[in-house]
C-alpha cells in the first residue's frame, strides 16, 4: 500500500502467516481522492511536480465517460515509484537514482469504478479493482485521459475481497486483544 494510504491492512499472526500470500491476491475497494491538473513524478502526493495544466472540464458527463472507458480489464503500466522489478531491482529504487526503465504493460480489471463527488480540481472515487492494480497509475491515466494531468492526492483502502475496515480492529485495539490473552506485541 501507498506510505499515505489509510484504510485496510491484513495482519498475519502465528500459523496465520502462512495465508498472507493466498490474500494478497484478493481484490481490492479503495476511495481515492484524485487532484486533476497536477501530474508528479510519483503519481500522488509525495511526488515533484512535473507538470501543471488548467483543469477546465465543464460538465459532468465528460468525467464520466473517460472513467467509463477506464472500466473492465485494461492495460495498465506500472509507476517507476513501485515495488515491482526489472531484472532483479525494485524500480523506486532505480527512479531514485534517476533511473527510467521501461515497463512492461499489465492486464488489471477495474471491477467497479463510481463517482463519489467532484469539486474541480478533486474527484473522489471508488474503485473496486483485481490484484495488481495501482490505484496511483489509474489516476494518472485518468488525467492524461482527460487531457487535464492528475495524481492521487488521498487513499483508503476498504475492503479486501470479504474483509472491510468497517469490521477491522486500529492498531490499538490489536495490541489490547492480544495483550488481554497473555501475549506480547512486539513490532519490528
Amino acid at each position: 500500500m501507498d506510505p499515505f494510504a489509510t484504510g485496510l491492512l491484513l495482519l498475519g499472526v502465528g500459523k496465520g502467516t502462512r495465508q498472507l500470500n493466498a490474500l494478497s491476491a484478493l481484490s481490492k475497494s479503495y476511495r481515492a481522492l484524485i487532484r486533476l491538473g497536477v501530474e508528479t513524478d510519483t503519481y500522488d502526493r509525495t511526488g515533484t511536480i512535473a507538470a501543471e495544466k488548467e483543469v477546465r472540464i465543464a460538465d459532468m458527463e465528460t468525467i464520466e465517460r473517460a472513467v467509463q472507458e477506464m472500466s473492465g480489464e485494461i492495460i495498465q503500466i506500472p509507476p517507476m515509484y513501485s515495488a515491482k522489478k526489472k531484472n532483479g531491482r525494485r524500480l523506486y529504487k532505480l527512479a531514485r537514482q534517476g533511473v527510467q526503465v521501461e515497463r512492461d504493460a499489465v492486464p488489471v480489471t477495474i471491477h467497479r469504478v463510481k463517482i463519489l463527488n467532484w469539486q474541480a480540481p478533486l474527484l473522489e472515487l471508488f474503485l473496486h479493482v483485481s490484484k495488481g492494480t495501482y490505484i496511483r497509475a489509474y489516476a494518472h491515466d485518468l488525467g492524461k485521459k482527460l487531457g487535464t494531468g492528475a495524481h492521487l492526492a488521498d487513499l483508503e483502502r476498504l475492503a479486501i475481497n470479504r474483509f472491510h475496515l468497517s469490521e477491522s480492529l486500529t492498531i490499538k485495539e490489536f495490541e489490547t486483544f492480544w495483550r488481554q490473552r497473555g501475549l506480547s506485541v512486539v513490532w519490528k
